[in-house]
């Protein structure tokens, strides 16, 4: 038999190279026989990295721990807590989530998460000292300090320090007898000017100094913006700009003195407050209207403010309430504010004329845009109650974050929030990075979609016990660019988990998803990796689908697409939802579906939060039929957790500003 010539290739057959190389060649196959599990071990050890503590919020803890190495994605940080110097038993929080080369593609962006581990400890007590322990275990071995102890306090509520300076600020109309020192406009009193008309309003002699306090009698505050000589002196733009710095001991407060409603109105101008170059500033008890940005707190790359407080104000018929998308705008507190806007409040539809039950009304324009935008880290946005914008409440869809760890969307609470009536979405967390935390809102009609991410940068974006109704077309979850790191953990959503884009690294646990009977699929299961979890969730199929074969649509990682018709057959294909059950409406005290407009020539009614009860029958198939989650559940009533936003025994939960009437919609 003729052998084969292998040196036509350029190469000589083993049997004619010289000794010495063939003797070479055949200790390298030793060495490498022996070597080869040895390599892999070493990368699949792992090794400790940079700890890094997030910015700290009123009630929650961020954290992150980068690593190199665990290509097996085998290892795993323990969490533990307790309140320091209390000598109490450490508390199980919820383990760091395992990050790490996930890509991101979308508009451009081009990003692949880092090799790390992230989480939060939550809802612990404000202005309280606490110690964390990280525990990081890996079977194969971890190179570095295994065990990370830190000490580490929540936020206190920015409050007026004692012993400032106060000014009292009057309307023009008032007649009264007036207290000492008293300015005429907000503008002479922040600049300690009195004479301030025509050029002299940027005059600053006497400026507010930390620890000021400027208090605003009752009154309207109303620029003409072409009055030369006016008494609010804002001429011709119609905005008053600030630019003192405050400090944490000492902020700078601008407040309702308390004898009578405070009106700015905006007499149409297109930005009220501009606060870009503040610091510690706290805005209370004030009302706005009539403008287009009532808060102009920061734009991308220029400036923005930090430490800004705007809480117990009301805000009516404007275009957007707060913005900041500067990377450097950190530790915002919006808390307890109304906000009204400018959009359609008694019918139901979107910016995108083709979606079916929407075209009635055609296009939509943005008569308002956002209620509240921010950017940077340390932010809480909560107890707000939001009606009539294109989206209630976002983080900025900033694209690739910053390098500087003092510029990430990190360590962001959005929660108790009260939604009614959005024209795209309720909340969006498209910009954030880590640690984002969504939790117990409350989202009543949504022409578009619940919760947006699109996308978030490596997460853990936390969603937890929403409660979500009557949304139109895009489903409970807005999906795109590849989002990693979504938590989705004791929601109740009346809608649809029909986001196609395929997303990794993703958990959920504990939902309800209940479709409306629409057209659509009730579930997908777009996850790209293996590691995604899906498991102890209800579903309501949808009994109007075009495809009920195809109730559950599944992406394995493999990128095989299939549809299912019911649970079981899903679980059995994909291993997902072992524990998930098939639910229907009776599950809830007493809860109808909402109307399904798609496919009809009526648009979908608009729907009241104070007329529906989302609380569970407590026979029903959805009691004790969760999984412990610590940090989440610890108290649950019963055998195991229930599924859904609202345990059964449960306290009752207070969406949007607190003091308001639960039984009242907040924007009568």
């Amino acid at each position: 038999m003729q052998r084969c010539n292998i040196q036509k290739k350029g190469l000589r057959k083993v049997d004619q190279l010289p000794g010495s190389v063939f003797q070479i060649l055949i200790g390298s196959f030793f060495i490498l026989f022996f070597l080869l599990p040895n390599l892999s071990k070493a990368q699949n050890r792992v090794t400790v990295g940079k700890f890094i503590i997030e910015p700290p919020t009123l009630e929650n803890l961020g954290f992150e721990w980068y690593i190199e190495g665990d290509v097996n994605r085998n290892a795993t940080v323990k969490v533990e807590y307790r309140i320091a110097a209390s000598a109490k038993e450490w508390k199980k929080g919820m383990p760091l989530l395992r990050i790490g080369g996930e890509h991101i593609t979308r508009a451009g962006i081009d990003y692949t998460t880092p090799h790390m581990f992230a989480g939060s400890i939550l809802d612990l007590n404000s202005n309280t000292s606490y110690e964390a322990r990280f525990t990081l275990e890996d079977p194969d071995g971890v190179e570095g300090e295994s065990v990370k102890v830190v000490k580490v306090s929540t936020r206190a509520e920015p409050k007026a320090a004692s012993g400032g300076r106060v000014r009292h600020v009057y309307s023009q109309y008032y007649t009264g007898e007036k207290l000492e020192p008293n300015y005429p406009g907000l503008v002479s009193a922040y600049n300690g000017s009195k004479d301030t008309k025509g050029d002299w309003y940027v005059v600053s002699e006497d400026k507010v100094q930390p620890g000021d306090i400027i208090k605003i009698h009752g009154g309207l505050y109303q620029g003409v913006l072409l009055n030369y000589p006016d008494w609010n002196n804002i001429p011709f733009d119609g905005t008053y700009f600030f630019t003192a710095k405050g400090t944490a001991e000492r902020p700078i407060v601008i407040e309702a003195a308390g004898d009578g409603e405070v009106i700015f109105d905006g007499a149409g101008a297109a930005n009220l407050f501009n606060v870009m170059a503040t610091e510690h500033h706290i805005f209370q008890g004030l009302t706005f209207r009539n403008v287009g940005r009532v808060f102009d707190a920061g734009r991308k790359h220029l400036a923005g403010a930090s430490n800004l407080t705007i809480r117990n104000c009301r805000f009516e018929d404007v275009g957007e309430g707060i913005r900041t998308e500067y990377a450097g705008s950190k530790n915002f507190l919006i808390q307890d504010n109304v906000m009204i806007g400018r959009d359609d409040r008694y019918r139901m539809y979107g910016w995108a004329a083709h979606r079916e039950g929407l075209i009635p009304y055609g296009t939509h324009l943005m008569d308002s845009y956002y209620g509240i935008i921010i950017y940077g880290p340390g932010h809480v946005i909560a107890n707000n109650s939001i009606a009539f914008f294109h989206d209630a409440i976002g983080v900025s869809t900033y694209g690739t974050p910053e390098k500087e760890q003092d510029l990430k969307a990190v360590s962001i609470d959005i929660y108790n929030n009260d939604l009614h009536l959005m024209v795209d979405d309720f909340i969006e967390a498209d910009g954030g990075v880590h640690n984002i935390r969504v939790m117990r809102n409350r989202g009543i009609n949504a022409a578009e979609s619940g919760i947006s991410a699109q996308p978030v940068f490596g997460g853990p974006a936390y969603y937890i016990r929403n409660v979500m109704y009557n949304i139109g077309q895009g489903g409970a979850l807005k999906i795109h660019g590849g989002v990693p790191g979504l938590i989705a953990y004791h929601n109740t959503f009346i809608a649809e988990n029909n986001a196609g884009g395929g997303h990794p690294n993703s958990n959920y646990r504990n939902n309800l998803f209940l479709g409306s009977d629409g057209p659509t699929i009730v579930a997908a299961f777009p996850y790209t990796t293996p590691y995604s979890i899906a498991d102890y969730n209800g579903y309501r199929p949808n009994r109007g689908a075009e495809s009920p074969e195809n109730q559950y649509v599944w992406l394995s990682p493999k990128g095989e697409r299939e549809g299912f018709k019911t649970l079981n057959s899903l679980s059995q294909a994909s291993g997902l939802e072992a524990h998930g059950i098939t639910i229907d409406y009776d599950v809830f005290e007493n809860l109808q579906k909402p109307v399904q407009a798609a496919k009809s020539d009526k648009p979908s009614p608009v729907y009241f939060g104070v007329d529906l009860n989302f609380k569970l029958n407590p026979n029903g198939k959805a009691v004790d039929a969760g999984v412990i989650i610590p940090n989440i559940n610890d108290n649950f009533s019963r055998k195991a957790p229930d599924l859904g936003a609202l345990e059964v025994g449960s306290p009752a939960v207070i969406y949007g500003v607190r003091g308001l009437k639960q039984d009242q919609e907040f924007w009568r």
